[in-house]
């Protein structure tokens, strides 16, 4: 976490209610959408480096407060590296139904992992935290849901860990196709990013061992042939989105989310498809570093630039 300057101390009684066995916990007695104090701002901190996500309720954020709450524990990045952001705040990320992003769904085979990711992993530094906020929400419907990377790793047997600890795979944001848009494929193909990152990374704060393994952005294990790469990785995607590591959280209006992108993979809905509700969101993300493995080898760039910072 940055180190920004002091707040007011004036401490609030923040509640800290766990959903899940895991993952996730619902944070209580705080309104973000003001600085907070240093004792408010550890609090979250630590209950993010916990529980993985967590969440808040009856927030009453816009671009700036969003940014600003952001900003409290670190440099945010660009929007987006390849779909970009807002006009005014470049830091601003529209997540809305009909985004571009979505329009590469195409005829796709969906399997128990599909969809399931963690966030921009093809970068050299993917972002450390994402924060997410509901402006319109579905009645009903368009639930998000997340998983703990390190409870999955936690749980495989000490043969695959030992195994699993020295294998390092490639991820790409994907490449131009014929059933994408062609709005989709101009971007892919004028922003493409491809990096080598161990399978298993180490937090840089906890220390955890994390199953690093975004199915949307993994594509292959460096080093195993294409049957066993796609092998081990089918094995370990369906692995880490078994439900006990996960949690399913019920948007609200009013709604933030703010996840670990370093320890956590997530699935956005896809049953917002099926209604004629809208779904506006918006996300900023704050700056990662570059991931560390087992044996501590840094990941590497293939192909792109490190994402950078807005500060």
């Amino acid at each position: 976490m940055a180190n920004p300057a002091p707040t007011a101390n004036t401490h609030t009684a923040l509640e800290i209610r766990p959903l899940s066995t895991h993952i996730g916990a619902e944070i209580h007695g705080v309104d973000i959408s003001e600085p907070l104090s240093d004792a408010d701002r550890r609090t979250v901190w630590d209950a993010l480096l916990e529980w993985k996500v967590v969440f808040f309720r009856d927030q009453k954020l816009d671009h700036r407060s969003q940014v600003a709450f952001g900003r409290e524990f670190g440099e945010l990045t660009p929007a987006h590296v390849v779909f970009g952001g807002d006009e005014e705040f470049p830091e601003v990320y529209s997540v809305a139904k009909n985004r571009t992003a979505n329009s590469n769904r195409g005829n796709l085979v969906h399997r128990a992992w599909s969809g399931w990711h963690t966030d921009i992993t093809a970068t050299h530094n993917p972002p450390a935290v994402s924060i997410l906020r509901g402006e319109t929400v579905p009645p009903y419907g368009g639930d998000t849901q997340w998983t703990n990377l390190a409870a999955a790793y936690r749980a495989l047997s000490p043969t695959l860990q030992a195994f699993v600890d020295g294998l390092r795979g490639i991820h790409s944001f994907g490449q131009p196709a014929a059933d994408n848009t062609k709005e989709y494929n101009e971007r892919v193909q004028r922003n493409h990013y491809v990096s080598e990152h161990p399978l298993v990374r180490v937090h840089p704060e906890t220390g955890e061992r994390v199953l690093f393994v975004s199915p949307s952005f993994l594509k292959s294990i460096v080093g195993l042939s294409p049957r066993e790469s796609l092998g081990m990785l089918e094995l370990l995607w369906e692995h880490a989105v078994r439900p006990e590591f996960t949690v399913r959280f019920k948007w609200e209006p009013g709604s933030v989310a703010m996840w670990d992108n370093r320890s956590t993979s997530h699935l956005a809905p896809r049953d917002i498809f099926e209604t004629d509700f809208e779904r506006q969101f918006y996300r900023v993300t704050i700056l990662g570093d570059v991931p560390v493995g087992v044996d501590g080898a840094l990941s590497t760039s293939v192909e792109g630039t490190p994402v950078p910072s807005l500060g």
